[in-house]
């Protein structure tokens, strides 16, 4: 289960999305996030499906690779799926008893099940595509950028970036930190499998103690090693690697000004009632 948890790593590869300025992609993730509520009808959700397809195919990330992320929020997208196949109104097609309480299934309730997992399984393969193909570093360059203004209003834009980029880059460390102790923990005769849930709830202390203790550790290595190099925060700095836009960087807001005029159309169409609304 921890090598399926892929969010926050870097997968290296030679594509365009991975040159792309991380202002595009910062911006893109958020209007592709934003473009999966504007719709509510089965054509939309095929043309965000081939959008998303064709952009995973130009990051040359493996489809396998992304979709192995979804094992690890497998029951939270279970979880928020279920309330809505359970608490939608509409016309009963099966009624089931747990204990003196009735849940009735509509049909209604199995639409929006199936949809909205579909709208969430796709907000998590298209937000995770900027993790995979941008580094922590362009990320915090990046967002940097990206909220520079908020200088204006004291608002302490580098720091911000700078905390994000570090909890990134922090996650794929921890998780092979936890897959070690894991390991070490059943050499030595651990079961995490067996047992109830308090069970193996208690089986996790073993893992959380040290797993704590080592990142506390490394938090302290990291904060004495910007010390040591006189780090002070982000008044003065400049970059060694300054963000400019080129031409690829402008097609790629064509392309996104497209997909996003093509979301914005079948909603319309919807809302004339050319498209039939599911949800």
């Amino acid at each position: 289960m921890i090598k399926d948890i892929t969010i926050g790593q870097y997968y290296p590869a030679e594509s365009i999305l991975h040159r792309l300025d991380p202002r595009v992609k910062l911006g893109g993730t958020f209007a592709f996030i934003i473009s999966l509520f504007l719709f509510q009808t089965l054509y939309g959700y095929i043309f965000v499906a081939l959008f998303l397809a064709g952009i995973i195919k130009l990051s040359k990330v493996p489809f396998g690779y992304i979709v192995k992320g979804l094992k690890a929020i497998v029951f939270i997208l279970l979880f928020t799926s279920f309330f809505n196949l359970f608490l939608t109104a509409g016309d009963p097609i099966y009624t089931l008893r747990f204990f003196k309480i009735k849940i009735t299934i509509t049909d209604n309730g199995i639409i929006n099940f199936i949809f909205y997992s579909i709208r969430l399984i796709l907000l998590i393969l298209g937000s995770s595509l900027m993790t995979f193909t941008t580094t922590p570093n362009q990320l915090t360059d990046g967002l940097e950028k990206v909220m520079k203004p908020l200088n204006r209003i004291k608002v302490p834009v580098h720091e911000i970036s700078m905390m994000m980029s570090i909890a990134l880059r922090f996650i794929p460390i921890l998780l092979e930190e936890t897959d070690k102790i894991m390991k070490a923990q059943m050499a030595r005769g651990a079961d995490f499998e067996s047992g109830g849930i308090i069970k193996k709830a208690k089986s996790m202390i073993p893992i959380l103690v040290p797993l704590f203790v080592s990142a506390f550790r490394r938090a302290n290595d990291l904060a004495m090693a910007m010390e040591a190099r006189c780090y002070r925060g982000g008044d003065g700095r400049t970059k060694m690697k300054p963000l400019r836009y080129h031409s690829r960087d402008y097609m790629a807001y064509l392309c996104l000004l497209i997909y996003l005029i093509g979301i914005v159309g079948i909603g319309i169409l919807e809302r004339m009632g050319i498209f039939v609304n599911f949800l």
